[in-house]
């Protein structure tokens, strides 16, 4: 598969951000797109919704289908599913991009936005994976790709805000579990993370940083298309960092994804270049089946 036309991709927190560019690259080729969201109506804080994001998708040359969902709540994921199904007939790649974020340390973590963060992140991984599966298994090269990262257990991690790792580590053990689960049946499981802060709402839950030293969604955009074209039975279980895909397919220069250029992006989350990535010995044996399918992929375009 050279590109996503006629897939369909179910995105969870597609209304914006980076949800939004993975759907606006897979519909510069084509593709079939559940946006996935809660957002119908504008926001006073956020940018976006379901509609407008539809209107962007189709403008790009994909398909749209905007679907009001909470995604806490798996009676609104089925309706999602069948309502989806029955527009395009299947689900051929299912994106876990929505996310919760509220950095607090323990004492200053009230149980409503633990289990906040515990629903939309943990949570409706799986659910969104349980829902998506039965007609996934049903697709030629099915991917459940997550916006979640490499496992870490270095302290510093939890210190200020547990609850958070917490569950966006939930989110990765998905990744392994349905990984192995699935291996057998072909459905390529894998999360990916940005090396660097990105552009998106979810920047400004972050205190003290500079205006401008983030990267553009577009970065995750370019390296989720490289996953999921790839051979799904091929690639799968891995943890792969936005810059180690790039890398891997021949896009070394990033300037151009740089909000600003000249400034340099601060570090993401759980990032330790020792520990993530290619320097994983699994990551790197799926970069060069991801390297093999897109080089070989584009000379015969």
């Amino acid at each position: 598969m050279a590109n996503l036309n006629g897939k369909t991709l179910f995105i969870t927190g597609a209304s914006r951000g980076i949800g939004k560019e993975i759907a606006l690259r897979a519909a510069c080729d084509g593709a079939n797109i559940a946006i996935i969201a809660k957002t119908d109506t504008p926001h006073p804080k956020l940018p976006g919704t379901i509609y407008t994001a539809a209107e962007e998708i189709e403008q790009a040359g994909g398909k749209a289908l905007a679907l009001k969902t909470d995604i806490r709540d798996e009676d609104q994921i089925a309706d999602a599913v069948a309502q989806t199904v029955a527009k395009f007939g299947g689900i051929d790649i299912l994106v876990n991009n929505a996310s919760a974020i509220n950095l607090t340390p323990t004492l200053q973590t009230p149980m409503k936005r633990y289990d906040l963060m515990a629903q939309v992140n943990t949570r409706a991984t799986f659910a969104c994976a349980q829902a998506c599966l039965p007609h996934l298994l049903k697709s030629d090269n099915p991917h459940i790709l997550t916006m979640s990262p490499p496992p870490n257990m270095s302290p510093q991690w939890f210190a200020n805000h547990p609850a958070y790792t917490m569950s966006k580590y939930g989110m990765s053990l998905a990744t392994f579990g349905l990984a192995a689960e699935f291996a057998d049946e072909g459905v390529g499981v894998n999360s990916l993370w940005p090396v660097t802060v990105i552009e998106t709402a979810a920047l400004n839950m972050i205190p003290g940083l500079e205006a401008g030293r983030a990267r553009k969604p577009e970065i995750l955009a370019d390296a989720a298309h490289a996953i999921l074209t790839s051979p799904a039975k091929q690639v799968s279980g891995g943890f792969f960092t936005d810059e180690c895909v790039l890398e891997a397919i021949g896009i070394t220069d990033l300037e151009s994804y740089n909000l600003s250029p000249g400034k340099e992006p601060y570090p993401d989350f759980f990032y330790e270049p020792d520990k993530n990535g290619a320097n994983d010995p699994h990551v790197a044996k799926l970069l060069g089946v991801i390297a093999h399918y897109h080089n070989h992929a584009s000379s015969n375009a």
